[in-house]
């Protein structure tokens, strides 16, 4: 449903023109605001996606102000997040703990006979691998990325697991 007294921002050539307008003084404002240049852009494009979704209910001579409420409710977002995961890190215990010195030890030495161990497999499944068990993508995904079929993932993961299993037996 249109608005009244809308400007087409639902038009390319009126998105873009609008975008090209104000891009860099937004990215200056979100800038200002973070001092990271990284996540200033990641903010912009975030915002102008956000406003080329919703074009249709952008009120002419609203339209910059809409733009920046998005930027800057996206920055408070990240800002927030970004504050959860510093009380969290304060948070975590110190560097005591209550297990024994041999449980310590041992704990260290699997996990360096666990790094050894991945590093033994081919390339091919420690990448499948480590995309499935470390960044949590699924077999579809890591199908995309790779350019390979669902079984294959599913075959070198499968390798992978019988291959660990073989080396950390010993252990």
């Amino acid at each position: 449903m249109k608005v009244k007294n809308s400007t087409d921002y639902c038009n390319e050539k009126e998105f873009s023109r609008f975008f090209l307008k104000h891009s860099e003084l937004l990215h200056n404002f979100i800038y200002y605001k973070c001092g990271n240049i990284e996540m200033a852009d990641d903010l912009v494009q975030d915002s102008f996606l956000k406003f080329w979704n919703n074009c249709n209910k952008v009120i002419s001579g609203k339209a910059k102000s809409f733009l920046f409420t998005i930027a800057n409710n996206l920055f408070l977002n990240a800002y927030a997040k970004t504050k959860v995961v510093l009380n969290f890190k304060n948070s975590l215990p110190k560097n005591y703990t209550n297990e024994s010195p041999e449980f310590l030890l041992e704990e260290k030495e699997f996990g360096s006979k666990l790094q050894n161990a991945i590093s033994n497999l081919t390339e091919a499944q420690r990448t499948a691998f480590l995309m499935n068990r470390i960044d949590g993508k699924k077999y579809r995904e890591i199908a995309e990325i790779l350019g390979i079929s669902i079984k294959a993932v599913e075959k070198r993961i499968h390798n992978a697991l019988v291959n660990l299993r073989k080396e950390i037996e010993n252990i």
